[in-house]
């Protein structure tokens, strides 16, 4: 889960917004359209079919003030085809994304290291080449921000990430590993 930051009155911070859309041609083109107006960078992109047929939902991660989000949040609002809008840093959300990586190995050594490093990071290696490794990481953006620093120095061949998505946390429920967690803490 990623952590809610503290609300600060005219500073800038990370927002992660979902957009749900009717699907149909040039809608995100619109919504990017409206973004790039408002002066805003679109960090990270991720779009696809949502759970209601004909329905798309759009994740984008932009950096600004509250005000100024709030405002794109009401424009957004205002585009015909936009169903729905959440600001997920608004209130406690799991969001995940999707990164390959390709690693060199230069030795044996560099081998056996990288693949106890990816078992640490619960990455799996989907391609062997003599020269390299493609691993698979899916988790929040500090564990792919943490792996792609262990990689650094066995040397990044090529690397893509997929763009976070996210969703809000159901009120009252909890993760098996928030439950964990609870219970370690109660036998504690």
């Amino acid at each position: 889960m990623s952590a809610t930051p503290a609300v600060a009155v005219g500073l800038a911070r990370r927002h992660v917004l979902s957009v749900t859309v009717r699907d149909r041609p040039g809608v995100l083109v619109r919504i990017a359209a409206l973004f790039a107006r408002r002066g805003f960078n679109i960090e990270s992109l991720s779009v696809a079919q949502s759970e209601v047929p004909g329905m798309s939902r759009t994740t984008f991660v932009v950096f600004g003030e509250d005000a100024a989000i709030e405002q794109l949040h009401k424009q957004l609002q205002k585009l015909i085809d936009v169903i729905k809008v959440i600001d997920h840093s608004e209130g406690p959300y799991v969001d995940r994304e999707l990164m390959l990586i390709k690693v060199a190995v230069r030795t044996p050594e560099d081998r056996v290291e990288l693949r106890q490093i990816a078992q640490d990071f619960r990455a799996r290696i989907i391609d062997v080449d003599r020269h390299a490794l493609i691993f698979e990481v899916t988790g929040d953006e500090g564990k792919t921000n943490a792996f792609i620093d262990q990689m650094r120095s066995f040397g990044i061949l090529e690397l893509i990430r997929t763009g976070r998505v996210a969703l809000p946390r159901s009120a009252g429920q909890r993760t098996a590993n928030d439950a964990a967690t609870g219970a370690a803490n109660r036998a504690a």
